[in-house]
């Protein structure tokens, strides 16, 4: 049965306590809040750097069975080398914890810069290179490099496929070559809202679509409008329709819209979309300062 996942694109904002987080909610456990309000959420830190393990472990233990994390892949490989001569990157990001998620693991993101144009030689070259199960992500990562910041994390207990989503940013990827390819590997187009900041690529290339958006009017500060969001809702029902799953991830962070928008969507789609698997947090009360006595 296909499913239907939304959730949003990190999860430590400062602005978001008070609006999202309740107030007084410990910062440590403001995943724990998610995961009580949404299925699944991408984890943006991988993108920046390379994790540890104990990183990914400790964020598997704070969600519980049902949640999941989009991983995005490292910027060194999406953004400095462009896709080519990746083997060792790959290798190293996949060691760097990511299968220490288990059943937590969702679907592998790579975001593509504005400015990348598509090369489909480098793009084949790149699809073949991604592991389709953690069991091959595991022998993939035996091959990292000394540039790990811990120990590796190589152990699979239980194999599972490894879904991967591509979000290009250019509209050369709108090419039907560059669409065969991916449907070839399996992998699925983000269709990537930018508030018109990048050209909105909309086509279903794997068993997954993917979906992210970034912002209604304005780039990461703006809230989606109510018939926007009515339109997400219909296109949500049409793929779920045809057999897809589906998973959706708010990125307007800026004053919270994110965690309200996507609250909005799933409100649209109740007998679809699957709901946060967490148990409510309680939040104990604030004690008021005693006034001094002296």
């Amino acid at each position: 049965m296909p499913t239907v996942r939304i959730g949003l694109s990190g999860w430590r904002y400062a602005d978001w306590r008070g609006r999202f987080y309740p107030v007084g909610l410990p910062q440590r456990r403001e995943l724990e809040h998610v995961a009580s309000q949404f299925p699944a959420v991408e984890l943006n830190g991988s993108f920046y750097s390379l994790q540890r393990p104990a990183s990914f472990v400790a964020w598997r233990e704070q969600t519980p069975p049902g949640f999941t994390f989009a991983v995005k892949g490292g910027r060194f490989i999406t953004h400095m080398k462009r896709l080519r001569d990746v083997r060792t990157p790959l290798a190293n990001f996949f060691a760097s914890g990511v299968l220490a998620l288990e059943d937590r693991l969702g679907p592998v993101l790579w975001q593509l810069p504005e400015r990348a144009e598509l090369d489909r030689g480098t793009l084949e070259d790149f699809l073949m290179l991604l592991p389709r199960t953690a069991r091959d992500a595991a022998r993939l990562a035996e091959d990292h490099d000394d540039r790990l910041r811990a120990e590796p994390w190589t152990e699979v207990a239980v194999d599972r496929p490894v879904v991967h989503a591509l979000e290009p940013r250019h509209a050369s990827f709108a090419d039907a070559e560059a669409l065969a390819l991916l449907r070839k590997h399996g992998v699925a187009l983000a269709i990537s809202d930018g508030a018109g900041r990048w050209p909105l690529l909309d086509a279903v290339t794997a068993p997954l679509v993917y979906v992210r958006l970034h912002g209604d009017t304005a780039l990461y500060t703006s809230g989606y409008r109510p018939h926007v969001l009515d339109a997400w809702a219909e296109r949500v029902r049409r793929w779920h329709a045809d057999g897809h799953d589906v998973e959706v991830y708010f990125d307007n962070d800026v004053h919270a819209h994110a965690p309200a928008d996507a609250r909005a969507l799933m409100a649209r789609l109740p007998e679809l979309a699957a709901a946060g698997p967490g148990a409510p947090v309680d939040v104990p009360p604030r004690r008021r300062a005693r006034r001094g006595t002296g």
